[in-house]
């Protein structure tokens, strides 16, 4: 079963490649690269000259691909940046089972925009979300963003990664619902993902909860900053972020679970792992509302 799982993998891997999307190897059933981080990097082989990053060490060759996943049951990671693809994430919910999930406020967004929901290339995540594949616009390097286009909608594009389909995780299997060629990215989700545009925010107040304007835009700001923050930082960063929110938490001006939904995937879109941002974010909030001033004292 083992040899049959790590053919499968070897597959989809050169399925991606052959399409011109370069790969790279996550821990066998998790979403994580397979690949030493620059805290580990011996500054040998390839690094030699300098910690080279998984995004950079992603690859299309046929035979480093082999090579790669002889050696174990990988699941296939797919470079998004260097893929020229630009992937929308819509995630379920996290907590709150009743709350609307990524689709359904993608779609509220589509329908304010007098816009389609896309019919391009779609992939059910293992946590039951969706990934629709778009390719890149030209002349727009686009990058990662967290809630910023809705709730539960994330991007990933250069500096991300998706796990590709065929790929197993606890929670279930990545699975290719619809294999036309991903369709280029509207220029309306263009217009709203634009760096000159930055976060345009995360669309949670008033319609989905009642928050001050003060609370969303640092909501905003903080998990913009950590979506967009590199290796060797990003777990301080989203500590840092979490602590600073969790005043508006204890003041009452934001749901502990928006915040704590905002920073999971703000953490992820930076490639931290699930559990490890859940374990920050819990200790950064629960310092932060133990400690938390009176608002007239803050």
């Amino acid at each position: 079963m083992t040899h049959d799982r790590k053919r499968a993998l070897l597959a989809a891997a050169l399925d991606a490649a052959a399409r011109g999307w370069p790969v790279l190897p996550l821990r066998p059933g998790a979403k994580r690269p397979a690949l030493h981080g620059e805290s580990a990097c011996s500054r040998t082989g390839v690094c030699a000259a300098g910690h080279v990053k998984w995004e950079q060490r992603a690859t299309t060759d046929p035979e480093r691909i082999r090579g790669a996943w002889s050696t174990g049951a990988f699941n296939v990671g797919i470079a998004t940046g260097p893929a020229n693809l630009v992937v929308i994430d819509l995630d379920q919910p996290k907590t709150d089972a009743d709350a609307p999930g990524g689709a359904a406020t993608f779609a509220a967004l589509c329908e304010r925009a007098g816009q389609p929901v896309p019919t391009t290339r779609r992939v059910r995540t293992a946590s039951g979300g969706t990934h629709l594949y778009f390719t890149a616009p030209a002349g727009a390097r686009l990058g990662n963003t967290a809630r910023s286009l809705a709730p539960l909608v994330d991007t990933r594009a250069w500096g991300g990664y998706v796990v590709a389909p065929g790929s197993t995780t606890p929670t279930g299997t990545y699975v290719l619902e619809d294999d036309r060629p991903p369709v280029p990215l509207p220029e309306w989700l263009t217009a709203l993902l634009a760096p000159r545009q930055g976060m345009r925010g995360l669309s949670i107040a008033p319609a989905v909860v009642d928050a001050s304007r003060a609370a969303v835009a640092a909501l905003n700001a903080e998990t913009a900053a950590v979506a967009t923050t590199i290796e060797g930082g990003r777990n301080a960063r989203l500590l840092a972020g979490a602590r600073a929110l969790g005043r508006f938490v204890a003041w009452g001006d934001l749901p502990r679970h928006v915040v704590e939904e905002a920073f999971q995937g703000a953490g992820e879109a930076a490639g931290l792992a699930p559990a490890e941002c859940r374990a920050t974010i819990r200790s950064a909030l629960n310092w932060s509302i133990r400690t938390a001033r009176p608002r007239g004292a803050a």
